[in-house]
């Protein structure tokens, strides 16, 4: 793709994580290409694509995906899922009908996925040269939950023969395994990289300068515990989302910090409390930061996220019932004891620039 190129990117709205994989990519795409086009069809807030990808591009609203329908942050409903899906192919010429007609819309010269199959479908119908680029994809997270459904393989086929479309599937470190991927191709972690902001934020919550600040981001799904009744903890403030109205002293809120990235909060932070996700983890071994994070034993990526995070960052895993009743003084400290090591660097972001470049 050249200078001049129109770039149509589809992007699952299941959380913000597949927007933190995406948009360090498009910002390195545009620093390179300044005059290319962007059109970016999602679900997602027009507002919140906007906090995260730097330049101009047009909106499509329209979900092309839904990947699993979620209890809380944590918590899949796997049943509701499986149904989804079902109506989703059973319906599946008229939504490749409806996603054709928008790409003919567009009339991009090419078309990053990630990660709804249904665009990659139609853009291989309408020979559009296409990538892919997820830490996951929603045949093997479906294969996760449903391994013992009848329908299983059936589900699969069109989502598996969409993903194999692509002229390639980059795999971002950490990437789960995907076996049945034939286009499948290893770049290295992406994070969005922010500025230290602490003594700023000290002065403007009125916080002491040798306390452990916990940032708590469990990401785009709400999911409040009872602060109320979770411990004090000596020389810790826990900086809390402003929907999450807490009253504690020691529990700050970052409204009055609504004006700073998300990724400069993490990276002025001493610790994330966040639940297993692509985005959370590598922005916070990238900006240098240590996590604590929630159990989520059931989502099929998790394995993968936490092997990379302990081996590459910091990470500490607590249950849900710690995060409920707020027994995390052991694994704080826990987590602060481990031997400082150097920063992740996001290679990924240039890498799949790059493949862009080559589309």
């Amino acid at each position: 793709m050249n200078a001049h190129s129109h770039l149509y990117v589809a992007l699952s709205e299941h959380g913000f994580g597949h927007l933190a994989q995406v948009a360090p990519v498009l910002n390195e795409w545009r620093r390179r290409h300044p005059a290319g086009r962007l059109t970016v069809q999602s679900a997602l807030p027009e507002a919140v694509l906007r906090q995260r990808i730097d330049s101009e591009f047009t909106v499509v609203a329209g979900a092309a995906d839904f990947g699993m329908v979620m209890v809380d942050a944590l918590e899949a409903k796997v049943a509701e899922s499986l149904a989804a899906y079902r109506a989703f192919h059973a319906d599946w010429a008229a939504r490749l009908a409806w996603q054709e007609a928008l790409l003919r819309d567009a009339a991009p010269d090419g078309l990053l996925a990630d990660i709804p199959y249904l665009t990659l479908a139609a853009a291989a119908r309408l020979d559009i040269p296409a990538l892919a680029l997820c830490s996951l994809n929603w045949a093997d997270i479906l294969a996760g939950y449903g391994r013992h459904e009848p329908d299983l393989a059936a589900l699969r086929a069109p989502m598996l023969a969409a993903y194999n479309s692509a002229v390639a599937f980059l795999q971002p470190a950490p990437s789960m395994p995907m076996p049945e991927l034939h286009n499948a191709q290893p770049i290295g972690p992406i994070a969005a990289l922010g500025q230290q902001r602490r003594t700023e934020i000290n002065r403007r919550l009125g916080l002491p300068a040798n306390e452990i600040l916990v940032l708590i981001g469990l990401g785009g799904v709400d999911m409040r515990p009872p602060l109320e009744e979770w411990p004090t903890l000596q020389g810790v403030r826990w900086l809390t989302p402003p929907t999450w109205q807490t009253t504690r002293v020691d529990m700050p809120n970052w409204g009055r910090l609504a004006d700073l990235p998300m990724v400069d909060l993490i990276r002025s932070c001493d610790v994330l409390l966040t639940k297993p996700g692509y985005g959370a983890f590598t922005e916070a071994a990238c900006n240098g930061v240590r996590t604590l994070y929630v159990a989520r034993d059931d989502w099929p990526e998790e394995p993968w996220l936490s092997r990379w995070l302990q081996e590459q960052g910091h990470g500490v895993k607590v249950s849900r019932e710690q995060l409920t009743t707020g027994d995390l003084a052991e694994a704080l400290q826990e987590l602060l004891n481990q031997p400082a090591k150097p920063p992740v660097a996001p290679t990924g972001i240039a890498e799949a620039a790059d493949w862009l470049e080559r589309l």
